[in-house]
């Protein structure tokens, strides 16, 4: 029995379709599978930069830049930065405290020099002046540039004085005393020359240094303001910069204050020997042993 020719037209329809089907199944993955790699691969890609495109076409074994050997900016936050951005008041103060602290320094190393001087002289004192049986042996015996020397003329100077007529008015023991107590007085009051520095900048420097550190707050927020950038970045150099001040100002005070304390308490000392030195020059005046 024959086929009929639109049957046979069917069949060939529906070959030619599975034929194409299969076609299609076996070449779509493929070519979705290449577009991805290149889409891929030109998102890991960087993109060569105009510079660098001509680099690498002149000199195709130029080695890449290492950015570790790059050298960077200076330190942002350091004093050179504080100092470079600070304004006419921030760097007065600065000035400020760095005379403070100069003045401190000079202070409390002439002083403790003097005031070994002073306890050296003493010792002199006693080695020298004790042995002696009368008070114009002992001034003889003491170096001319001792400063206990000098209590000691005064007490013969009030004896002489006192020898012109003041017999009558006062006596010799009150006359002396309060020659003696003159000369020591004198002595107090040249070692406590610089002690009143060391106290102002002791009371003050703290507070000069706050003053810069408020001052510096208020002008960093100032510019972030102007920037319009509040991020943590842009507000921790500012003010870890103004609270230098504050660190500085503290580092002034301390030694001030640690130096008066201990000048004090050694003048204390060193009044005290003068004051037994006078003691036993009066003595030797009120027994008669003075010539």
């Amino acid at each position: 029995m024959k086929t009929p020719a639109i049957f046979v037209t069917l069949k060939s329809a529906t070959a030619a379709m599975v034929l194409a089907l299969g076609v299609a199944y076996v070449t779509l993955p493929a070519v979705a599978r290449a577009d991805a790699e290149s889409t891929v691969a030109a998102a890991t890609t960087p993109a060569a930069t105009p510079a660098t495109a001509d680099v690498a076409a002149t000199d195709p074994l130029a080695a890449p830049v290492d950015a570790a050997a790059v050298p960077g900016p200076a330190n942002p936050y350091g004093l050179e930065a504080l100092w470079a951005q600070g304004d006419s008041v921030a760097k007065g103060t600065l000035m400020i405290l760095g005379f403070m602290s100069m003045g401190t320094w000079y202070f409390l190393i002439t002083k403790l020099i003097e005031q070994r001087r002073q306890f050296s002289q003493f010792n002199r004192v006693i080695k020298l002046f004790v042995p002696t049986e009368t008070l114009r042996d002992g001034i003889a015996a003491l170096p001319r540039n001792n400063t206990y020397r000098g209590i000691a003329e005064g007490g013969e100077e009030a004896v002489v004085q006192f020898s012109k007529g003041l017999s009558s008015e006062v006596t010799l023991s009150d006359w002396t005393m309060a020659a003696l107590h003159r000369a020591v007085e004198n002595l107090t009051a040249k070692l406590q020359g610089g002690l009143a520095f060391l106290a102002t900048v002791g009371s003050t420097a703290p507070f000069v240094g706050l003053f810069g550190t408020v001052w510096g707050i208020y002008h960093a927020l100032v510019a972030i303001g102007v920037s319009g950038q509040a991020s943590i970045d842009k507000v921790a150099g500012p003010v870890g910069e103004s609270l230098i001040m504050t660190a500085i100002g503290l580092a002034v005070a301390v030694p001030a204050v640690l130096g008066y304390n201990l000048l004090t308490r050694r003048n204390k000392a060193i009044a005290g020997c003068a004051r037994r030195f006078a003691t036993e020059v009066q003595l030797r005046i009120l027994t008669g042993k003075i010539a």
